[in-house]
């Protein structure tokens, strides 16, 4: 099969990789320099103790990517809030696309590309697999046993070949029936010691640890699951990820069982690594992908009528502080101003 990445990072570079060792032609669109790169040495990529070399193409510019024969899939794997330009990029040199899938985390991407291209080119996927890049030509699986769900944007479609096409590169990947499910499932997972990590500066493990910390994160994924439940949106399993029995905990438990088992699902994912809202922030990119997570939950609640004053804090005062380096000193470390925050938004202010 003749495969497109379009945006190459990690887990655009792992796919890409993954589908080149099985066999398909495979092109990565990315920055010229780590085009180069690819072009000469491969991509190594290391999983359960072994490391394989990719022989792929890459390219810098999109354009190039449609030089050949032109793509029977193109995955998209730029952050979610490049994917609106990325979109429009796309359009201009494959304004009819065979199949697009998507990767991103967040809540309304898979609109974005369905909007132009039609539902019944796109697919919805989600990756539970932790990758780190080491360098511009290697990277490395973190955890072994994680997979990638794979859903239809339009209802009924079946995507069984798809499953099948990763399944045979070696990724564990599975069914799923409703995308809308699929994405916010994931997004519950994402959104857990993601916002305040990044607002407070400290690891997500310490900040579960501070009482004040871990019930207001416990308000926020309880307005998240108001939202769904008021759109219909189901809670499910992702592939080789449980989620059905977090949220049952967050829902019937006791708050000291709730500790626990929040604390260790976010000791054992996270710990003292600082999470993907931080690695933004202080990146310098000057956008977060928080407005796709605890901004897109906010604005659902607003449409439906809900609640979610933290979920709103949360976005608006993580995009204040991307936008505003000196803003950062003002919480940094000070779970109490957040607090405030809050407080102000659910008094309307």
């Amino acid at each position: 099969m003749n495969v497109v990445v379009y945006g190459a990072g990690a887990i655009g570079g792992y796919l890409g990789g993954r589908l080149a060792l099985a066999g398909h032609r495979v092109t990565l669109v990315t920055r010229p320099a780590v085009a180069a790169t690819l072009n000469a040495a491969g991509l190594r990529i290391t999983q359960d103790g072994a490391t394989e070399t990719a022989q792929l193409r890459a390219v810098g510019r999109l354009a190039e990517a449609f030089d050949g024969p032109w793509p029977e899939l193109i995955v998209l794997s730029m952050k979610a809030y490049d994917l609106a330009a990325a979109v429009a990029d796309l359009r201009a040199v494959c304004p009819q696309p065979a199949m697009l899938l998507t990767t991103q985390n967040g809540i309304g991407v898979e609109e974005i590309v369905a909007a132009p291209f039609g539902a019944e080119r796109v697919l919805a996927g989600t990756l539970t697999i932790p990758i780190s890049r080491a360098g511009a030509a290697a990277l490395a699986v973190e955890r072994a046993g994680r997979g990638m769900g794979i859903a239809p944007v339009e209802v009924g479609r079946s995507v069984a070949d798809w499953v099948a096409l990763f399944a045979a590169a070696g990724i564990r990947a599975g069914e799923v029936a409703d995308y809308r499910a699929m994405k916010w499932s994931k997004a519950f997972l994402n959104i857990m010691g993601n916002a305040t990590s990044a607002i407070l500066n400290r690891p997500p493990a310490d900040l579960y640890r501070r009482d004040d910390v871990f019930d207001l994160e416990m308000r926020m994924l309880r307005e998240m699951r108001a939202v769904m439940r008021r759109l219909g949106v189901g809670i499910i399993n992702l592939p080789t990820a449980s989620v059905r029995p977090l949220a049952a905990t967050l829902a019937y438990a006791p708050r000291f069982l709730r500790r626990v088992v929040f604390t260790q699902v976010i000791v054992h994912g996270r710990g003292d690594k600082m999470p993907s809202f931080h690695i933004d922030l202080v990146g310098g990119k000057g956008r977060s992908e928080v407005a796709f997570h605890n901004g897109a939950i906010a604005a659902a609640a607003r449409a439906c009528g809900v609640a979610a004053p933290v979920n709103a804090a949360l976005n608006d005062v993580l995009l204040r502080l991307t936008a505003d380096e000196a803003a950062r000193a003002e919480f940094d470390g000070r779970p109490e101003r957040l607090l405030a925050e809050v407080a102000r938004v659910e008094r309307g202010e």
